[in-house]
């Protein structure tokens, strides 16, 4: 039996272009987070429509939210977005 690499898996599971949301953490403190987060999906996304944005503040309201949903082209685009979003200083997690 051969072992499977991390890329073969995913590209079972996911079949491109398709329709995928990103989901990102921050300080609610931050009030440019949204945009920052907006600006780096779009920086590999030639399209967000407005209503493919949503926030949600934690419970306590000192965490943020951030839901993005794209039409995801292929895995490369998917592995730059969460590389930049990773690089970013504002994002404590991306999902």
């Amino acid at each position: 039996m051969t072992d499977k690499s991390a890329d073969d898996l995913h590209n079972e599971l996911m079949d491109y272009p398709c329709v995928f949301t990103i989901k990102t953490m921050g300080h609610a403190a931050n009030s440019q987070f949204n945009l920052i987060v907006v600006e780096i999906i779009r920086r590999h996304v030639t399209e967000i429509a407005e209503n493919a944005v949503t926030s949600k503040f934690s419970k306590t309201k000192k965490y943020i939210s951030l839901s993005v949903t794209i039409t995801a082209e292929n895995k490369q685009q998917m592995d730059a977005i969460y590389k930049d979003l990773s690089d970013c200083e504002h994002v404590l997690m991306s999902l």
